[in-house]
């Protein structure tokens, strides 16, 4: 009901020339009202005489000058574009929402169905429009085409859809894994560079404060000048408003002072000698870190055991840390050789990669890397070495060279670093190794078929220390320790502590 009524209304406010709900109403006298627009279009097609014209709807002459604006046909039409009928309304009336009308006509550019004054109005004027029962049979066809289709494509997509998900949980899982190595990659990176940022911060401070000293100091020396200065322009000053005698009166003194007096300068700083900020070798540092990363995949878990049955170390509960025993640092045997400090690892290895860390911090001395057993004959003889109590200190190292098995590096004197070699003679080939960082923690990395042994100081961002190249392992290779006459403890740790 409320439905049709509507309806009617919306017929009443339509403009009777464009068929559509009036724009701008303006009345006759005759009681008809159009669109503005339209009505003054009119006015234009159907002068009669003397200026007037006629009524679209019942041809009343009328004055276009006697038109009328309707501003109450204007608020009910406002009022009507916002009311709507519902949507069960309008499929229950089967009318259409705009004219009333039967719904009857299938506009095929628009693809709407249409009443005949919508097929009349300016919206559908010149397209093509057909009874809705010509056109039905068409487009059901169109229409179970288009389902047929998308119900193949849905089918697909299911398929799709559980292949999607298979890769989805293959793929969350891989990147989860990257993703963790990633973050531990850049945080060591990070490490790096925070730590070269806060060196080179810390230079900046020092330079800050020598130099802010430096002013401050120059600052309060000039302070002291621009004070005599102006006594000085004072007593001038007063002497020239006083008298004559008060002027004469010790002027040569005055005089010799102004003359003399002469303002220090401050030496200026050269900014172009100081040291410049220079970025560093970020290439060669992230070549040298990657080098460790790569080795770090071959982390084997040591652990160890004491070489001689009566030891003279202490090795912890969790095999894992040497300390030198109390009954031989406080003993009157002075260990020409330090084999009675010699400690292996429980395992040894005979092919494969390996790489364990051992942290040495705070010692003043130690020897570490891999040895490979010779018999004790072999060894005297090729090396042409035989122990003597009496010998200089230089004999301790004497068998630490890989002729006898050793492939060691060590540190001695607090801060001389040393990699032992072959040579002709019964001494072993001392070579010093240059430390710029000194390395509290050190890794060993054994390559059995590429026969080397390399050491890298993590310390220092995982700089090689030395490598030994061409090593003949005749047997099995242990990793070495010894903690030298230092009762700080070595320790086996992960690269991860």
């Amino acid at each position: 009901m409320a439905s049709g009524v509507l309806v009617n209304i919306k017929e009443v406010m339509t403009c009777p020339i464009c068929l559509e709900l009036l724009t701008e109403p303006m009345s006759l006298d005759c009681g008809h009202s159009f669109c503005q627009a339209c009505i003054t279009a009119n006015n234009g097609e159907s002068v009669i005489s003397q200026g007037e014209s006629s009524c679209p709807v019942c041809r009343i002459r009328y004055q276009p000058g006697n038109l009328r604006p309707s501003l109450h046909l204007a608020n009910i039409v406002e009022v009507l574009k916002e009311v709507k009928v519902s949507p069960e309304e309008e499929q229950k009336s089967d009318l259409c929402v705009h004219h009333g009308e039967k719904l009857l006509l299938f506009c095929k550019e628009d693809g709407k169905i249409i009443c005949w004054l919508c097929e009349r109005s300016q919206e559908h004027r010149g397209h093509h429009t057909f009874l809705m029962e010509e056109i039905a049979q068409e487009y059901q066809e169109k229409i179970q085409r288009a389902l047929a289709s998308l119900i193949a494509k849905q089918q697909k997509a299911e398929k799709l859809g559980a292949y999607l998900e298979e890769e989805t949980t293959s793929w969350k899982n891989l990147i989860e894994n990257e993703s963790q190595s990633i973050q531990d990659y850049y945080k060591e990176l990070r490490g790096i560079l925070d730590h070269e940022e806060e060196k080179e911060l810390q230079r900046l401070e020092t330079e800050e404060r020598s130099v802010l000293s430096y002013l401050a100091q120059g600052g309060s020396e000039l302070t002291q000048q621009s004070q005599l200065l102006r006594d000085l322009i004072w007593d001038l000053q007063c002497r020239l408003q006083g008298s004559t005698a008060e002027m004469l009166q010790d002027v040569n003194g005055i005089l010799k002072r102004s003359e003399t007096f002469t303002l220090r300068k401050l030496e200026t700083l050269s900014k172009k000698q100081r040291r410049v900020f220079q970025v560093p070798d970020l290439r060669g540092m992230l070549q040298v870190f990657n080098e460790l990363t790569d080795v770090r995949c071959y982390w084997v878990n040591l652990m160890l055991n004491p070489l001689n049955t009566l030891s003279n170390i202490v090795i912890s509960e969790d095999r894992r840390q040497i300390t030198v025993g109390n009954y031989f640092m406080f003993g009157n045997v002075y260990p020409r050789d330090f084999s009675s400090l010699d400690v292996l690892g429980s395992q040894n290895f005979s092919s494969g990669k390996y790489y364990w860390e051992v942290d040495v911090s705070k010692k003043i001395a130690w020897i570490l890397g891999v040895h490979s057993k010779t018999s004790n004959l072999n060894r005297k003889k090729r090396s042409r070495f035989v122990f003597n109590p009496y010998a200089n200190y230089q004999n301790a190292y004497t068998r630490f060279r890989p002729e006898n098995g050793y492939w060691v590096v060590g540190l001695q004197n607090e801060s001389e670093y040393n990699a032992f070699e072959d040579s002709a003679t019964s001494d072993p080939k001392v070579l010093t190794l240059p430390m710029a960082v000194a390395p509290h923690r050190i890794g060993v990395f054994l390559d059995y078929e590429a026969s080397t042994v390399s050491f890298f100081n993590v310390t220092n961002h995982g700089s090689l220390i030395y490598k030994f190249s061409k090593c003949h392992f005749s047997q099995t290779v242990y990793p070495y320790f010894n903690p030298c006459k230092c009762p700080v403890p070595m320790t086996l740790c992960p690269p991860s502590s």
